[in-house]
């Protein structure tokens, strides 16, 4: 993990980061990072009981080796994957047909794509809570996400072959004046002149569905690689049933480890929420019976 390098002063990230943890304390039931979700309806609020379901997950991705392996493998693909593409003028991620001309572009989502995020669910794991958009907001303003294993090597060596780097994010447009400082602070490639930031309700077409986003870019660029950790960001046919995205998948399958990288999430996605059907307003207890009930178990027979 990068250290992190903040406009703000160290007394000051102390206080962000108590006042986000004083928030998670007394935070309610809210669906698991619901801005990667379609849904702007806050739901039911309750109690969170039994176990965190976030444990393991949160600490592989805060403190196992093989979290940072794995991402360290996908930025480096990544890299050998540029090279191909910038070799090769009909190369594009979203299948352009008119895009050989255009300047060359690659697309980021941010949250555990780019930057990391697992203090904050260290902090729900434990205070036993669940997430909530106050302490969200919180945990954005304080600036202090980092970045990514292999990340930033990777994004300042495309950004050294002249192609333009654009971050599509579900965080919403009032957050993105703290993200943009967060990043900058971290050495991550800003866009220079071109807003390179897209974010989640910056205009009234762009909702938690990144199609038209992708689009947005496409228009201008030749998009070489998207880069995420949840399948809706590389296309619109994430939601529906766990059969059907299975069926998408299948169907786009042959785009991944050539021009889309998934970077791997256990904590939260449109994977989990897909298993409660997304439904927000179910209990926490509620949600664990049907992700149980999701599960393809194997049991030895009786004795």
């Amino acid at each position: 993990m990068m250290p992190r390098l903040s406009r703000l002063s160290a007394s000051g990230s102390i206080t962000a980061l108590a006042a986000v943890a004083c928030l998670i304390a007394g935070s309610a039931v809210a669906p698991a990072w619901a801005q990667d979700q379609a849904t702007s309806a806050e739901p039911a609020m309750a109690s969170p009981t039994g176990p965190n379901d976030l444990l393991n997950a949160t600490l592989w991705m805060q403190r196992s080796v093989e979290y940072k392996a794995n991402s360290l493998v996908i930025y480096a693909l990544g890299r050998v994957r540029l090279d191909e593409a910038l070799a090769d003028p009909s190369w594009s991620a979203l299948d352009q047909s008119d895009a050989a001309d255009k300047p060359a572009a690659i697309i980021l989502d941010l949250d555990e794509t780019a930057i990391d995020n697992s203090a904050y669910e260290s902090g729900l794991v434990t205070t036993n809570s669940d997430y909530s958009s106050k302490t969200w907001d919180a945990w954005t303003k304080a600036e202090d996400a980092k970045a990514v294993p292999g990340v930033i090597d990777f994004l300042k060596y495309a950004d050294s072959k002249g192609v333009k780097i654009f971050y599509i994010t579900n965080r919403n447009a009032d957050q993105e004046e703290a993200t943009r400082a967060n990043m900058e602070a971290l050495g991550y490639p800003m866009g220079g002149n071109v807003d390179t930031f897209l974010m989640n309700k910056e205009k009234p077409e762009w909702t938690s569905d990144k199609t038209p986003r992708r689009d947005h870019v496409a228009k201008d660029y030749r998009v070489l690689e998207l880069f995420g950790d949840n399948f809706n960001d590389f296309t619109d046919k994430a939601s529906g049933t766990m059969d059907e995205r299975e069926a998408a998948f299948e169907e786009l399958k042959d785009h991944f480890g050539k021009d889309w990288f998934m970077l791997a999430n256990p904590t939260y996605g449109s994977w989990e929420s897909t298993a409660y059907d997304n439904n927000y307003k179910l209990s926490t207890e509620e949600k664990r019976a049907k992700k149980v009930e999701a599960l393809k178990p194997w049991t030895p027979a009786a004795q």
